[in-house]
């Protein structure tokens, strides 16, 4: 299967600028509303594609709309406000003037009415005649208000296709709506009807028929069998039912209507080549057989939920898409065509959900599906209980690597949607947090990892499960290190988010446990403090540095651990302000002690000898005794002078800025020579990437000061011009060295 995306249209592209440009291209009328300052004719279909595209983003208000008032170069055709906040006033001036031939109105808010949009679009006489599609599925339709002249759908007398689903739909209406005489398509799903018998009116023109669970419906199945059989021109017929609100003793006659239909002769609808009976009971495979039998023309039977769908006939029928849950093809084909019908949603989720448990290859066909599912039932606890663990298992492992980045990217902006809006639901939380959880997601796919990061905070801080915390804190640990900077920033600010990681370490340290659980979480509050004053006085006022001193001296056999303590306190130490709350005595001559150990792995020494530098750098900052600064400076040089240069990427920098002051000519040579060897190494481990920030922040021209300074020592001035060399190389053959890749610091 392909799995190969290619780049967007340039049309969408364009629009989408267009969408999110608005408020430099408008200007605003007195009464808020928004119209291009200037406006080129634009293609008619573009100016549908615009509408949608302002829908589709969710932008498309009482303001947005606005726009479309320039009737002249914005010529609509093709309208869709779905689920859109516009009120009648503006729908009134915005569209109607239009010469409209489709519309879609369905769940719209801001107390548009199905009466108003009738008596708004026929007061332009061309849409009278224009308009051939018209949806209003969930509107009120407040037809009691119309005033007379206006006369209804009725007037509307062009309407072909006309879809009322969900809506207050009476029999008087009903009556109404089959006098329009083009109408072919006609849906009436879960409305309050009672009787069918006005289909008469529109027998010879109805061609399709959706009347999905009338629970109303007050008609013998003879009767109804019997208008149902008069409908000569019906190709389409959807009488299906939600199995999950029904009970054995509900829906018998139409259960019953369904029977005879299937077993009755094929003269009743001559023309149907369509028939959804999907979720209806008591349907047997016998008379399944022999309506398949007896009409060969047959395309579509919908019998998910039905317990028929296993009809051995079923499968010899070519060209025949059946819904139901035999098979693959049939539970895919359900979620195709019933996006918008949550009961079967829930349904075919289940059954994907069967399909996939040990799936071992990438499929995007499906991950769509579920994803369609999803964004059409957002409020629905049960569609994102089934679809969130659908997701985990059709990403899980390298099937994620194999699909669209697009794909994935919305998918995972659906589960964060899922965790916002189930919060307390923890089947939910666990699915998306196990979906999370994968490196090539984190690291690759674009999300909003802000949003992301605080979602899964919140989660850890009411649950303790082992194993579902280690995913957390791993998750949390990747997200921050690919924050941006103005997103660590805003997250710096955050004394929960600090604290609920703080929690977790000292919950490690209390036993004295190594894990990964631990070691994530020390790796998230190093990148968390990472040139963030904010985060790093945070840390010190949540009593971190008191925490960090004890684990610095339990932990003191375990490198990888003492590593990322002493990161993080290098982040303190290069903040001025906080450079005294690092002032004890005790607390520098345990990290002098690291620096000076030759047995101590070189990443320990490493930033050991960074927080020293750091502080003694200034003098006139020092508060302790100035022989321990002397002795910090004379064993920075020489302890520095003994580490061999590591291969492994150990740290990245979001910037130099913290070693500039280290870098003076006045500084004492062991500050010098921590910088300069921090520099080198970080360099010639990613030269491409470093380059041009050593050149914009003005690093180059230090090392140059460094070099020509005549009291500039010979090891600094060696490692000084080896960077330059490095910089210079990179400059002339650019490219030739590898991008970094990763978290910051992990």
């Amino acid at each position: 299967m392909d799995t190969t995306e290619g780049p967007r249209a340039l049309c969408d592209l364009c629009l989408a600028q267009v969408c999110s440009s608005l408020d430099t291209l408008c200007s605003r009328r007195a009464d808020g509303s928004m119209f291009l300052s200037w406006a080129p004719l634009f293609p008619q279909e573009m100016a549908d594609q615009l509408l949608q595209k302002l829908a589709t983003l969710g932008i498309l208000n009482d303001t947005t709309v606005g726009i479309f008032r320039n009737c002249k170069e914005l010529r609509l055709r093709r309208a869709t406000i779905r689920s859109c906040p516009v009120s009648a006033k503006a729908f009134r001036l915005a569209l109607c003037p239009h010469r409209l031939q489709e519309l879609d109105a369905s769940w719209v808010s801001g107390g548009l009415t199905g009466a108003s949009i009738i008596s708004s679009l026929a007061s332009n006489p061309e849409c009278r005649s224009s308009l051939q599609r018209l949806s209003l599925n969930g509107l009120p339709l407040d037809l009691e208000s119309l005033e007379e002249d206006h006369g209804g759908f009725s007037c509307l007398h062009g309407l072909r296709t006309l879809n009322v689903a969900n809506t207050d739909l009476t029999d008087a209406i009903f009556e109404d709506i089959c006098s329009l005489p083009q109408l072919e398509k006609l849906d009436i799903s879960c409305c309050a009807v009672t009787k069918l018998t006005a289909l008469l009116s529109c027998k010879n023109t109805l061609k399709s028929l959706i009347v999905h669970q009338l629970r109303q419906l007050d008609m013998s199945p003879a009767r109804l069998l019997s208008v149902l059989s008069q409908l000569h021109a019906l190709r389409h017929l959807d009488f299906s039912d939600d199995h999950f609100t029904v009970d054995d003793s509900d829906g018998k006659d139409g259960d019953e209507t369904v029977r005879q239909l299937l077993e009755g002769s094929p003269q009743v609808l001559p023309s149907l080549v369509s028939l959804d009976i999907s979720g209806r009971k008591r349907v047997m495979e016998t008379a399944v057989r022999a309506f398949v039998e007896a009409r060969g023309g047959l395309v579509f039977l919908g019998l998910l939920a039905t317990g028929a769908s296993s009809c051995d006939v079923l499968s010899t029928q070519k060209n025949l898409k059946v819904t139901g849950k035999a098979n693959e093809n049939q539970v895919c084909e359900a979620l195709r065509r019933y996006r918008d019908r949550e009961c079967f949603i829930r349904e075919g989720l289940i059954r994907l959900y069967n399909l996939i448990t040990d799936i071992d290859k990438p499929r995007p066909d499906m991950l769509k599906l579920v994803l369609s599912g999803m964004q059409s039932h957002p409020t629905s606890l049960h569609v994102h209980l089934v679809a969130t663990a659908c997701v985990f298992n059709l990403t899980t492992q390298d099937l994620a690597e194999a699909m669209p980045v697009s794909l994935l990217s919305c998918t995972i902006t659906q589960l964060l949607y899922a965790m916002k809006t189930f919060p307390n639901n923890h089947q939910v939380q666990k699915n998306c947090l196990l979906a999370l959880c994968s490196e090539y997601i984190l690291q690759d796919v674009p999300f909003d990892k802000y949003l992301a990061a605080t979602l899964v905070i919140i989660w850890l801080s009411s649950h303790e499960d082992p194993t579902l915390q280690r995913m957390a804190v791993a998750v949390i640990s990747i997200l921050v290190s690919k924050l941006s900077t103005k997103e660590t920033a805003q997250l710096a600010k955050d004394v929960f988010f600090m604290k609920q990681l703080l929690a977790i370490v000292q919950q490690k340290a209390m036993v004295g446990v190594v894990d990964s659980t631990l070691k994530f979480a020390l790796s998230a509050l190093w990148n968390l403090t990472d040139e963030m004053p904010t985060a790093a006085r945070n840390f010190i006022e949540c009593q971190g540095l008191e925490l960090y001193e004890e684990v610095l001296e339990s932990y003191y056999t375990e490198p990888s651990i003492q590593q990322k303590v002493l990161g993080l306190l290098n982040n303190i130490a290069e903040v001025e302000a906080l450079q005294s709350d690092l002032m004890e005595e005790d607390l520098l001559e345990h990290i002098l002690s690291l620096l000076q150990d030759s047995q101590v792995e070189v990443g320990v020494r490493y930033f050991a000898g960074g927080i020293l530098a750091h502080l003694a750098s200034r003098p006139e900052a020092w508060t302790l005794d100035e022989e321990l600064r002397s002795s910090i400076l004379e064993q920075l040089h020489a302890s520095i002078m003994t580490w061999t240069h590591l291969e492994r990427e150990m740290v990245s920098y979001r910037s130099f800025r913290p070693f500039l002051a280290l870098l003076q000519t006045c500084q004492p040579p062991g500050v010098q020579l921590w910088a300069v060897w921090a520099i080198h190494l970080v360099c010639s481990q990613n030269t491409s990437h470093y380059s041009s920030m050593l050149e914009q922040e003005g690093v180059t021209e230090l090392l140059r000061a460094l070099t020509a300074h005549p009291d500039t020592h010979g090891d600094i001035k060696g490692l000084s011009n080896s960077i330059l060399q490095t910089v210079e190389h990179n400059e002339s053959h650019p490219g030739s060295s590898n991008k970094r890749t990763g978290p910051r610091n992990s």
